[in-house]
């Protein structure tokens, strides 16, 4: 889902979402950021409450501007526009109703799809695969995988069909291949072969040479504001930072910065889409899913690619010590 707005007052199908967005009387006057946010937030309550994703003209006869003007206003709040917000709310609802075991196609009514059709046209991109493998739990889907060796400690690598789906480091090679199992518990999950090898030497080559050009084929999976982050994190080169803050500035959502720090600690693809390369706007690390002291070491590693390896050995931490 993008970015999870403020609680605006719920808009009935008479009620102009104008209206709901005013201050009233006794309150202090709102500045235009803020009246936008507000209006913006009651179009998405709007949105998310109706059985069929309004039209822009719609929404824009709500909020009483012109639908350009509205269009505008609410892609620098979210992030994404209207009607990728309602997309990704129904995906959502999808995700969750399969999750919780629903049949595919009352999960796929449910969420607005009139045309199950529609929404297999785009399934790869909104659940990584087929609305019932997923519902399985990656049933009927084969999933290749191994557990290697780098400066960082163990690393697993595991594709689809479609590309690398999961890059993760860690200590130890039997916990990251019980986080694979646990995110697909039905996936046919194959050991290496010598083809796959060689890209798992590929996404070494990202930790140990990251100057160099690798290109990896990627089965990256989220939502549409996602991958916004996501694709403006691999335009980030090695050796250089940037804040949350700038980040939501170059995808064109100021605004967001909440919603880019989710999207980055969604990233299940370490190094390949490099979140490591983004601190907090005073310059100290944040968090990593994979440690800060992981994180640490990359940015060692990338400002300096003549690091020898023992020495990044002095910024981790030992294989028992859970990183900070």
């Amino acid at each position: 889902m993008p970015a999870r707005l403020p609680s605006a007052p719920q808009p009935t199908a008479a009620t102009n979402v104008a209206t709901t967005a005013q201050p009233s009387a006794h309150t202090p006057a709102q500045t235009p950021a803020h009246r936008h946010t507000s209006l913006v937030a009651a179009l998405c309550r709007h949105i998310e409450a109706a059985e069929q994703p309004p039209s822009l003209d719609a929404l824009a006869t709500q909020a009483q501007m012109s639908p350009h003007h509205l269009h505008r206003i609410f892609k620098a709040v979210t992030g994404v526009t209207p009607k990728a917000y309602a997309d990704a709310h129904r995906a959502h609802k999808v995700r969750e109703a399969l999750g919780a075991g629903q049949r595919v196609t009352e999960a796929l009514h449910e969420a607005g799809f009139q045309a199950p059709s529609r929404f297999y046209e785009g399934a790869r991109q909104r659940l990584g695969m087929t609305p019932t493998a997923f519902r399985g739990g990656g049933k009927d889907t084969v999933i290749h995988f191994a557990v290697a060796q780098c400066s960082l400690g163990a690393v697993l690598v595991a594709a689809s069909a479609w590309g690398v789906c999961a890059i993760s480091l860690g200590d130890d090679a039997d916990a990251l291949t019980r986080e694979l199992q646990d995110r697909f518990p039905q996936a046919e999950l194959i050991g290496a072969d010598t083809d796959f090898e060689r890209l798992v030497a590929q996404v070494i080559g990202l930790v140990e040479m990251p100057t160099q050009s690798h290109s990896l084929p990627l089965d990256v999976r989220g939502t549409a504001f996602q991958q916004r982050v996501w694709q403006a994190l691999r335009d980030i080169p090695p050796g250089q930072t940037v804040s949350y803050t700038e980040l939501a500035e170059r995808i064109g959502s100021p605004t967001s910065v909440r919603a880019v720090a989710r999207a980055c600690a969604s990233n299940t693809l370490a190094v390949a889409i490099p979140c490591h390369r983004v601190v907090r706007l005073n310059g100290e690390l944040s968090g990593y899913r994979w440690g800060v002291a992981r994180k640490q070491a990359l940015l060692v590693r990338e400002a300096d690619p003549a690091t020898p390896l023992a020495s990044l050995a002095s910024v981790m931490p030992p294989a028992d010590t859970p990183s900070p």
